[in-house]
């Protein structure tokens, strides 16, 4: 008897391995402004999948754009792509995006753009691995 529940202790604790509470949008809005590289970045991957917060989380992404981590802001040019027609407010800041000193954070900013209003990206290169 003592083995079985030993062992349904250990499949309970294995079950609840992903029982974590979610994070809150408000929760991973701070998160975004907070001192921790690894922080921003999992909040910056996690808010574009909250479409119906786009109000408060495009103006959050927009300022990432800023963030001194590279991966957080290339990770802020995708995230406002997904939000497509919904972060036409972004297209000044991934115009500015497609300048920076980091290829990656250019070629997002240049994506989320085309995904957000095609008439304002940039055209790719007649031999350009990304023309489509």
């Amino acid at each position: 008897m003592r083995v079985r529940t030993c062992f349904l202790l250990l499949l309970c604790l294995l079950a609840c391995g992903g029982c974590a509470r979610e994070k809150s949008t408000a929760q991973l809005l701070e998160d975004l402004k907070g001192s921790q590289e690894r922080d921003r970045l999992i909040a910056v991957r996690l808010l574009p999948q909250r479409k119906g917060d786009a109000a408060q989380i495009v103006p959050a992404l927009i300022e990432a754009l800023k963030d001194k981590a590279g991966d957080v802001r290339c990770s802020a040019a995708i995230g406002l792509g997904s939000f497509g027609e919904q972060a036409k407010d972004a297209i000044p800041a991934l115009q500015a995006a497609q300048r920076d000193r980091d290829a990656r954070v250019r070629e997002a900013a240049g994506i989320a753009l085309s995904r957000i209003d095609p008439n304002v990206a940039p055209k790719a290169a007649p031999n350009s691995p990304h023309r489509q």
